[in-house]
């Protein structure tokens, strides 16, 4: 290895020097322009283009980027580092209750929203289906994305848990100090069994 980080190999772990190299050929390909190994040690400082290849072959090893051969501009983002994307994992009814299957339909582009400070493995998104939130513009084939975290305060719009394991979203409403769940449209009545806050609604996407 050529000046290589010892931790190189830990497939759970990039180093910063190995975050630049995948920032880097994230960014080109966002450009439409693959780089060439020569690219990158040019624009990262490397004296050699061998320590490029030792970085992309990490890359590749731990699953951020492949490489087609024989083609000068053939690295290609993996899947799995494919620019933050945030999965879309099931279907959440707006409407009566149903299962939100945590099986990924999709992702979401990052510049679809503004995360602040957020992290990609603090939120996840769902598909809406149903009416019962067009009172709070939320339309069927929305896509909510989520914050997980376990509460929320009254009025906030939420992914809630029944007990019968079904995932709804719905705006959070106290009365005489008891939270229930409350539809935004008049033809759903208010959800007063148990149920168990999986996540706060911090935006809606809806693409024509």
């Amino acid at each position: 290895m050529c000046g290589i980080d010892k931790n190189m190999h830990n497939s759970q772990y990039l180093t910063p020097q190995q975050e630049k190299v995948l920032n880097f050929i994230r960014q080109r390909i966002g450009e439409r322009l693959p780089p060439t190994i020569r690219e990158i040690g040019e624009a990262l400082g490397f004296k050699s283009t061998g320590t490029v290849r030792d970085y992309l072959k990490v890359l590749i090893q731990k699953g951020w980027v492949k490489k087609m051969d024989n083609k000068s501009r053939g690295i290609e983002l993996t899947e799995r580092s494919a620019f933050g994307k945030i999965p879309i994992i099931g279907t959440i009814m707006a409407g009566k209750p149903n299962l939100a299957y945590e099986e990924i339909q999709g992702y979401v582009d990052a510049d679809d929203l503004f995360l602040g400070r957020l992290g990609f493995n603090d939120v996840f998104a769902l598909r809406v289906k149903g009416d019962s939130m067009v009172g709070a513009g939320i339309l069927e084939g929305d896509i909510a994305v989520i914050k997980k975290r376990p509460d929320a305060a009254n009025n906030d719009i939420v992914a809630a848990l029944l007990d019968s394991n079904e995932v709804t979203l719905k705006r959070l409403s106290s009365r005489s100090g008891k939270f229930h769940l409350e539809a935004a449209n008049p033809d759903y009545p208010p959800i007063f069994e148990e149920f168990k806050v999986i996540g706060k609604l911090i935006t809606v996407i809806r693409k024509y």
